[in-house]
């Protein structure tokens, strides 16, 4: 949602009645997350995707007859449905995608939740998708508040608490409740969609390839820091994708920056006087990947300077050097697209291996 929501934003402010079409579930292959959108504007425009192409004209179908007054609807588009070829599906995967019409009346309180987004401030939707006699009502979430209503006081409260924990984490998925809000129960489906800041990617050493690793990291969608302590090189004109340019000593900066569990730390100084104390603050730190550029030969120094500081075995494994997967890599595009596919493949849990040559989905699972 987050990719089309400037244009939903827009839409609902001219006061128009726009469908959205969103990824509540997936299986197997299916190409988008949950939470990938589509709309469908005024005179017809299409935005966004659910599916990369397979199912778009079967929802789009499924959106008109929305704006034109049916009922919100919740989809399924699958290999084992008889019509799946007919909308595309042949890749193997399952989704289910939600169908409502939103306008000013309907969502009042979208403008909110798009300056909340737009502002990088936590906020999640949580919507009524399956279930009698609710389908599209709407609670919006925040850390200190939240806003609407589901229907029912106890089921807000529940909700409120699950879609709390799950903005900590950045997660979106569907939980399922009782008419009152009821663990145990499963007669409703609320989806719940995260908008938490994007991932931070903290890159320190301002040279070429720093560079080109800002500009893939800004590509992925993270929130780039390049640091260096060095203003000569720590400049704008030589990091124009990146979002912020830091000219301080690296382990300064990072001792008092914020690392979480979505951070990434790629040092790429190749110098002791930087990378050592930097180092020993990153794999203390609770970020999801540290990667370190140089040899061997330096990594093997830079190994034995960090054991000398008290750095244990375990707190070392957490270290990806030298940084990247084994490419071919040779120009600073070519690095960072290897530092890049390293990064995905942590957090996703890839093997780094050729598709071709692995057995089972192409496609993991998406955490929920």
């Amino acid at each position: 949602m987050r990719d089309v929501m400037d244009r939903l934003a827009g839409w609902w402010a001219d006061g128009h009645r726009v469908a959205v079409g969103t990824v509540i579930q997936t299986w197997s292959s299916a190409p988008r997350a949950p939470g990938a959108a589509m709309l469908v504007g005024p005179d017809g425009e299409a935005v966004g995707s659910v599916s990369g192409g397979c199912v778009e004209g079967a929802v789009y179908a499924v959106a008109e007859r929305v704006l034109a007054g049916d009922p919100p609807s919740l989809e399924h588009y699958g290999v084992s449905d008889d019509e799946a070829f007919a909308v595309g599906l042949t890749c193997g995967g399952t989704i289910e995608v939600f169908v409502e019409a939103v306008d000013r009346d309907s969502f009042p309180a979208l403008k909110a939740i798009a300056d909340d987004v737009a502002e990088r401030r936590p906020v999640a939707i949580a919507t009524v998708v399956d279930g009698p006699g609710r389908l599209a009502e709407h609670l919006v979430i925040r850390p200190g508040s939240r806003d609407g209503s589901l229907g029912s006081m106890r089921l807000d409260d529940a909700v409120t608490d699950d879609a709390r924990g799950m903005l900590d984490q950045g997660m979106t998925g569907l939980r399922r409740y009782g008419p009152h809000g009821e663990r145990r129960g499963d007669e409703l489906g609320i989806f719940v969609q995260s908008f938490t800041p994007p991932p931070r990617m903290l890159v320190f050493g301002a040279i070429d390839f720093a560079s080109a690793v800002a500009r893939v990291g800004a590509f992925l969608g993270y929130h780039v820091t390049v640091c260096d302590a060095r203003p000569v090189f720590a400049t704008r004109a030589r990091f124009p994708d990146a979002d912020e340019v830091v000219v301080r000593w690296p382990h300064e900066y990072l001792a008092e920056t914020t690392v979480d569990e979505r951070t990434v730390i790629c040092v790429l100084t190749h110098d002791p006087k930087f990378d050592i104390p930097l180092l020993e603050i990153a794999l203390r730190s609770p970020a999801a990947y540290i990667g370190a550029m140089g040899s061997r030969r330096t990594h093997g120094d830079r190994i034995a300077r960090l054991r000398e500081r008290g750095m244990t075995e375990d707190e070392l494994a957490r270290l990806s050097a030298p940084i990247g997967l084994d490419i071919g890599a040779r120009t600073p595009e070519e690095t960072a697209v290897s530092v890049a596919a390293e990064i995905v493949s942590a957090r996703w849990g890839g093997s780094g291996r050729p598709l071709s040559r692995v057995a089972g989905p192409i496609h993991r699972e998406h955490p929920t």
